[in-house]
């Protein structure tokens, strides 16, 4: 295998435990009252449709952070949380610049970097990655993604804003995600591609174990990634 000159990250699920983090944040703010995990499921649920009428036309590109708010508003009542005002919305959908990492990625992603560009290459826009960065005091080279492209993954043209950022080809970076149907799309475009398991992303045992389409790696989280890429 040609090793890549830069590394590109989806984030969650692959590098952030989006769904323990949200229902512990919940849980901590509403205690007993309100089912963590089930809130973060239905906040997640309403993201890709929420993208696909970016992706599909029917609306211009909007970051994901308005997106997240709005899918908030469509979920709350739901829980019975329709009464918070304002200023609790808006700190609950910042919830997201503030997911912790899963527990090997930090340490792994310094290895990587000694060797590697990287980059996360996520939906989530600038504000978000920044803030989630900080948070978890990750390095990056550089930010890209759908703030840069204007559009959202799967989108081929996401993913190739991403290449032409670091001036370069599409051959020279790979793509690191636990989801297959975003390797199948950047294989695609022309990207390498290496898999992450994340068995539990969304709940024991509901997550992929293994990827369902060919890749060039498949790792079994983070730090066997970078055991592979000689890091």
């Amino acid at each position: 295998m040609n090793r890549p000159l830069a590394l590109f990250f989806d984030m969650f699920g692959t590098v952030v435990d989006w769904r323990g983090s949200i229902g512990r944040a919940m849980h901590a703010r509403f205690g007993e009252g309100v089912d963590g995990e089930a809130f973060a499921d239905a906040w997640r649920a309403e993201y890709q449709p929420a993208m696909q009428r970016v992706r599909s036309g029917g609306r211009g590109f909007v970051k994901l952070d308005v997106l997240h708010r709005e899918n908030l508003d469509r979920i709350l009542p739901r829980f019975g949380l329709d009464h918070l005002g304002e200023a609790e919305r808006a700190e609950l959908t910042l919830l997201w610049h503030r997911l912790d990492a899963w527990p090997e990625a930090g340490l792994a992603l310094r290895r990587l970097g000694v060797k590697y560009l990287l980059a996360p290459m996520s939906n989530g826009n600038i504000a978000l990655m920044v803030g989630m960065a900080r948070h978890n005091h990750f390095h990056w080279d550089a930010i890209l993604g759908a703030e840069i492209a204007r559009d959202y993954k799967p989108k081929a043209g996401v993913y190739l804003a991403g290449c032409a950022a670091l001036d370069l080809a599409p051959g020279q970076c790979m793509m690191v995600a636990a989801h297959s149907d975003d390797l199948v799309a950047a294989r695609a475009a022309g990207l390498m591609t290496a898999h992450v398991a994340r068995p539990d992303e969304f709940g024991p045992g509901k997550g992929e174990a293994a990827p369902s389409a060919p890749v060039d790696v498949a790792a079994r989280d983070l730090d066997h990634l970078a055991e592979v890429l000689g890091c």
